[in-house]
């Protein structure tokens, strides 16, 4: 098995990570680094296509996609780079199909679908999305891009930052033409600024976190229309800590069960129990994330665990999860990687 751990390399971004790792994994779970891919700058957002054989990353604070091709070995292969379509792609995510690669931009403010070539490239954007701001020269700035899991609809969280909407943008996917149709609109409360969103495995309930507000959302989500229905907000951190936060990612169990969001500032996991039969969710627990700015955590192949990329202490940290609380427990395992911001599996 092989990991992939993307990151921010500029000055800039008072970075120190060299491009894309790629790690390989023993049956004991032991990473030993195999090679980094130093091409390009900010390699930090990472997705494969559905066969796997072809990686995909976003040059974070550029305008830039690029394709690599995945060798035996683990190795890449560069193909090529195409435009996003707007400034500071930051989350990509491939149609069900194979078709195309969606690419949300923060800075230009759009969701553009790039054509997967049959050998892996990338085409030059055939639509784009721009999701308008306050006024003509405002945006909203859209920080991912969510496909649900008909593939019908992608759910695109955007902050305002005083230009522009804070909101979850549903638009209803052609994956045949690669054109985006907007279909439901949901507002956040004003300064919560949404950043992430997950759905449950049977695609019933959406999860978002809020950067600014430090808060969870639950909606319930009809996957006929795409509407959004907004029931809680709960805390992402504690009610005794009275100081800053900034709320990252935004994580649903595999089991449908347990949901976690990353907390920046206060440098911890938050875990939440979904009840039945409502959705609601109830805090379960406040961890350590054991480093510095969790911006970014995903699963073990196998969901026993959580892997949490802390970017400014350049650590992966591995959590276990209780598989009947979602409660996490510190492995005490670390790899060490300069400024991670996503981690992928093959």
């Amino acid at each position: 098995m092989f990991a992939y751990v993307g990151c921010r390399t500029t000055k800039k971004r008072n970075a120190r990570g060299k491009g894309i790792s790629c790690y390989e994994i023993n049956d004991k779970g032991d990473w030993t680094l195999k090679s980094i891919t130093k091409i390009l700058e900010n390699p930090s957002f990472l997705a494969f296509d559905r066969t796997t054989s072809f990686l995909y990353t976003v040059h974070g604070d550029d305008n830039d996609v690029s394709a690599f091709k995945v060798e035996n070995d683990g190795s890449l292969t560069f193909l090529n780079t195409v435009r996003a379509e707007g400034r500071n792609p930051v989350y990509i995510t491939p149609s069900l199909n194979n078709k195309f690669l969606f690419v949300a931009t923060l800075q230009g403010g759009a969701v553009a679908s790039l054509p997967i070539l049959p050998d892996g490239k990338l085409g030059a954007a055939v639509y784009v999305e721009h999701l308008e701001g306050l006024d003509e020269n405002g945006v909203s700035h859209a920080h991912e891009c969510l496909l649900d899991h008909t593939g019908k609809f992608l759910l695109v969280p955007t902050q305002g930052r005083k230009i522009g909407y804070e909101r979850v943008w549903v638009l209803r996917v052609n994956d045949e033409t690669g054109k985006l149709t907007r279909v439901h609109i949901e507002d956040a409360r004003t300064y919560d600024e949404p950043r992430h969103i997950d759905l449950t495995p049977d695609n019933k309930r959406a999860y978002l976190v809020n950067e600014k507000g430090n808060s969870m959302r639950y909606f319930t989500f009809d996957d006929t229309t795409g509407v959004l229905t907004p029931h809680q907000v709960t805390p992402t951190l504690p009610e005794d800590y009275v100081g800053q936060g900034q709320a990252s990612a935004s994580l649903v169990h595999p089991s449908g069960r347990f949901v976690y969001a990353s907390n920046r500032i206060h440098e911890s996991i938050a875990v939440y129990g979904i009840e039945e039969p409502s959705g609601f969710l109830r805090s379960r627990q406040f961890i350590s994330c054991e480093g510095k700015t969790p911006r970014f955590m995903t699963f073990s192949p196998d969901a026993t665990e959580l892997v949490v990329a802390n970017e400014d202490s350049d650590t992966l940290k591995f959590f276990a999860i209780d598989p009947v609380t979602g409660r996490l427990t510190y492995t005490g395992k670390t790899v060490h990687t300069e400024s991670p911001t996503s981690i992928v599996f093959k």
